[in-house]
């Protein structure tokens, strides 16, 4: 029978050795899986974390390995490239830091074994992803286990599988359940027992076969998402006559799903809008790797926030989760890391990762989409592109048949690229009211696509804005204040969530993460567009404003604890609720009851001395402090580390353009249109593109939400710089144009 023999513990590691050790080094650090290297330097900003080659060695004996035909070391993810070796002798080579793969280690087994593992996250032009916005952590981050076998068993060999594929179709009140089973060595009398279990562990059905065989489950318990996420298993068993030999087993669910251009998605023939989020894997101060408690952790905050979607981005996510997303309901956008940089040397790669994404996760009745890749057109399209995408779809549809595909277009791609035509569905990455434009844009946009292509279904994959522990009464887009957050994801829920056709909408993100490029927003190395902090211990406000739509767990949440100081003489508190009525107390005072359709409830509070707030909504309430004072709180106030210049140090004179302005008002004069084109020309590449991105339809709506100042700073992410002297001169310049009356 299989035995499997977790590995997690003791080995020597460094990030110093040049040659394959013949013997266990004594000083060398010593870790224990699951471990990366980059758990520090890739959440501090700079840019400057290690990528390079690791070494991890580990002595064992086999005398304390369980008796067995064969030997098959298990990695569940090594980030990015990684070989073993054994005794000295290489055995195996792998490319791709997010899934599960295996090397074999029979014939090289010795008394005394030592055994090395490389694992390299260096830049490279083959292995994706290269360049994205979040940290590529390095290192053996998941479990290693050793699985014994006897010489026939369940393939161990096939992109990290388990040798059972089980396949449900439903048929009228029953389903019809295909089991295929992938044996190595069978014997010719060897037997395959398929058994079918419901979720109290009852056998429902049993057959036995060579390998594969159709099983009946009479009226068919079916998943259905949140609301009744029911889960079988199948078990399958290699016989040899009475003996078990072998023995896998795996969970699946019972559904139909459907996506329609203008229903949206549908689950089991109900509409079933899809409402929730996106999920990065790392966690402050330990990276990537993860322990289940973590998991368990994301999944009980995303479950609270009321999300019934999540899309595991940009990359394959650990088994563990994916079996929490089974029990929990929650409906999957699975996909490979093939994103923002085509590499025409690339193409084994993204098909190696896709063809273990779904050999590994098929059984999961959670996933329904395959994404085949994220923001990949962001330096244009071309026909080794479209073609790398083509391959990946038809891989996707001749492995599985049950399941759609889709892609995340970034948002300037041309809504008539041919790239947008290869999928099955496709969702946009829209930041209007964040990179440049204005909130209002988002559902004309998605209206737009709608009318030019109505029989495409459209989604939203990543919407969202950056929130630190920075405070206003007055939020404006690129504070980074949580206010504006809470402003910007109102006005998303109410243009997204009202309109049927989006077959899904997933907020980009559910948790800060790691992203050591970026340097905005006060607290370098992270993308702070979570609904939560990067170490899960504060829920922003806009978390509550998704509760209040999506979540039917009674509550009433104040927004804006943390911005106590106020200076204003009426203030507006925001209340979240989903209960019909809010009723809001300054002390023992009543502010009135408010009703609201849209959950968001704003009262006028008169704002002197310290007062108590007490938001009341049947039977949640809900308390706060604010204070009144005479100067703003500095501690508030964004002040950006290593910015050239921060907004408030910018000379504006009443009635004068500066750098505060936004471009599509400095455009509005003919002066302002003058100076702009002037500077676009000087930082402008040929052909009419701008930092990268073409010119295409609405990229100027895009750039004109933006401050000249904030535009200015981001510009440092596509390589062009200017500097304070430069911003000076630009801002005396502006400073000259008079504003239209």
């Amino acid at each position: 029978m299989r035995t499997v023999i977790n590995f997690n513990r003791k080995w020597a590691f460094t990030k110093r050795a040049d040659t394959i050790p013949a013997e266990l080094p004594k000083d060398w650090d010593f870790v224990n899986l699951p471990h990366t290297w980059n758990g520090i330097d890739g959440q501090d900003g700079e840019n400057d974390y290690f990528r390079g080659k690791a070494y991890y060695v580990k002595k064992f004996l086999k005398e304390d390995l369980p008796e067995c035909d064969r030997y098959y070391l298990e990695i569940r993810g090594a980030n990015s490239s990684a070989d073993v070796y054994l005794g000295g002798k290489h055995l195996g080579h792998h490319d791709g830091g997010y899934s599960t793969w295996r090397v074999e280690l029979t014939d090289e087994l010795r008394e005394e074994n030592l055994l090395v593992i490389t694992v390299d996250n260096s830049p490279n032009e083959t292995v994706y992803p290269q360049m994205a916005d979040f940290t590529f952590y390095g290192g053996l981050y998941r479990d290693v286990n050793l699985i014994g076998v006897c010489d026939s068993h369940f393939d161990l060999d096939y992109y990290g599988g388990n040798g059972l594929m089980v396949t449900p179709e439903i048929d009228g009140d029953n389903a019809k359940i295909k089991i295929e089973t992938f044996v190595t060595n069978q014997k010719d009398h060897q037997k395959v027992r398929l058994s079918l279990f419901d979720a109290v562990g009852r056998e429902v059905d049993q057959t036995v076969a060579e390998k594969s065989a159709e099983l009946m489950i009479e009226n068919v318990h079916r998943w259905h998402g949140r609301k009744d996420p029911y889960l079988y298993t199948c078990r399958a068993e290699l016989m040899d006559g009475e003996e078990v030999v072998d023995e896998v087993s795996a969970r699946f669910g019972c559904r139909s799903f459907e996506i329609d251009p203008e229903r949206g998605f549908i689950l089991n023939g109900e509409e079933y809008p899809l409402r929730g989020v996106s999920r990065h894997q790392d966690r402050w101060g330990i990276g990537n790797a993860l322990l289940p408690e973590h998991h368990r952790e994301d999944m009980d905050l995303i479950c609270e926030v009321g999300a019934n979607t999540i899309r595991l981005a940009h990359y394959q996510h650990d088994q563990y989760f994916y079996d929490l997303c089974d029990e929990r309901g929650m409906v999957v956008w699975a996909e490979i890391p093939y994103i923002s940089k085509h590499m025409p040397t690339g193409r084994e790669n993204t098909i190696s990762q896709m063809k273990e994404l779904i050999t590994q996760n098929y059984n999961h009745p959670s996933i329904v989409v395959w994404g085949l890749s994220n923001e990949i057109t962001m330096q244009g399209s071309d026909e080794d592109l479209l073609e790398n995408h083509r391959i990946l779809n038809d891989l996707c549809h001749e492995m599985d048949k049950t399941r759609l595909t889709t892609i995340a277009c970034v948002s300037p791609c041309d809504i008539h690229d041919p790239y947008i035509q290869i999928p099955d569905v496709i969702s946009y990455n829209h930041y209007f009211g964040w990179y440049g434009g204005e909130t209002d844009m988002n559902g004309p946009w998605f209206d737009h696509f709608h009318s030019v292509h109505p029989e495409i279904p459209i989604g939203c994959s990543e919407y969202g804005c950056e929130a630190l522990n920075w405070h206003t009464s007055e939020p404006t887009q690129g504070d980074y204040t949580e206010e504006y957050q809470a402003y910007y994801h109102e006005e998303l829920i109410k243009q997204l969530f009202t309109r049927k056709y989006i077959w899904a909408t997933h907020v980009w993100n559910m948790f800060d993460f790691g992203a050591d490029a970026r340097g905005e927003g006060g607290e370098n190395g992270q993308n702070h567009k979570g609904l939560v902090t990067f170490d899960r211990k504060y829920k922003k406000d806009s978390f509550y404003a998704y509760k209040a739509w999506l979540s039917d767990e009674p509550f009433v949440h104040i927004c804006g604890k943390r911005y106590v100081d106020r200076v204003e003489e009426i203030t507006k508190v925001t209340v979240y609720s989903n209960q019909p009525e809010v009723e809001l107390f300054v002390g023992s005072v009543s502010m009135g009851k408010k009703k609201s359709p849209e959950h968001f409830f704003y009262f006028e509070v008169p704002n002197a001395g310290e007062m108590k707030l007490t938001a009341v909504a049947g039977d949640c309430r809900d308390e706060s402090v604010i204070r009144k004072v005479d100067t703003f709180n500095e501690s508030y106030r964004l002040r950006e580390k290593g910015a050239i210049l921060n907004w408030f140090d910018i000379t504006a004179p009443e009635g004068y353009f500066s750098l505060n302005d936004k471009i599509k008002d400095i455009l509005s004069v003919r002066e302002g249109t003058e100076l702009f084109r002037s500077l676009t020309e000087k930082m402008a590449s040929g052909g009419g593109s701008f930092a990268g991105f073409e010119m295409a339809e609405g990229m100027m709506d895009m750039l004109g939400g933006f401050t000249f100042i904030r535009l200015a700073g981001m510009l440092g992410a596509v390589g062009v710089e200017l500097t304070k002297e430069q911003l000076l001169a630009i801002n005396a310049a502006l400073n000259a144009i008079k504003k239209p009356e």
